[in-house]
């Protein structure tokens, strides 16, 4: 077992013994999301290039929204030359590499763009999907059973906990769609993907045993 899988599963477990029914919001209250009008024109500047809205900004479209000042995209591997060309054009400012593929910019407006270069097997599917899926404001955002992966495979705290909150909210259809993208990709690791999900119920759940309706 490698050090990522044996930390996720140590999380898990712990998170498990300590979870206690209803200690998140009222579901309610998550149901009002803002819109992302105020980003900068992402669709117009790359035009045709698949991409989508990952990161925070996209996981408030399946869970309460967390404060973030930052809009994460991914795009593929072989196309960011073509977007970092179009960013430059359109007079975003390059800040540097990330830690992972990609690199981070800054807008005109002053936001801080980071585009994540994805060279997954799931990739493509992904973010083709992605354009079927918009927001208001017209922004691709990626589907729920790939910002999951997505997060998953990045392992971090933050993103396991998003993963749960996540899951916690998703009904039953988003949910078999979930693992469905799982067992294609990630089959060995379904058991911490439902201990997850159990997780994220355990955080919704109302005093007498309910879930919320999105959860049904």
């Amino acid at each position: 077992m490698d050090t990522r899988t044996w930390i996720r599963k140590t999380l898990i477990r712990m998170a498990l013994r300590r979870a206690r029914p209803g200690a998140g919001s009222r579901w309610e209250l998550t149901q009002r999301k803002p819109s992302m009008l105020h980003l900068p024109n992402l669709v117009e500047i790359l035009g045709p290039i698949p991409w989508a809205v990952v990161g925070a900004l996209a996981a408030r479209h399946y869970m309460p929204e967390r404060a973030t000042q930052d809009l994460d995209i991914a795009v593929l591997g072989n196309d960011a030359p073509e977007v970092r060309h179009r960013l430059r054009q359109a007079g975003f400012r390059y800040v540097g590499e990330l830690a992972i593929p990609g690199s981070s910019w800054v807008s005109p407006e002053g936001m801080s763009v980071d585009v994540l270069e994805l060279n997954a097997p799931w990739a493509e599917l992904a973010l083709q999907a992605a354009q079927e899926n918009r927001d208001r404001a017209g922004f691709p955002i990626l589907p729920l059973p790939y910002l999951i992966l997505m997060k998953f495979e990045a392992g971090r705290l933050q993103d396991l906990a998003d993963i749960a909150r996540m899951l916690g909210m998703a009904s039953s259809e988003q949910v078999d769609a979930v693992r469905e993208v799982f067992r294609r990709y990630h089959p060995e690791d379904l058991e911490d993907l439902e201990s997850l999900l159990t997780l994220g119920r355990l955080e919704w759940m109302g005093p007498e045993g309910t879930l919320p309706p999105s959860s049904g």
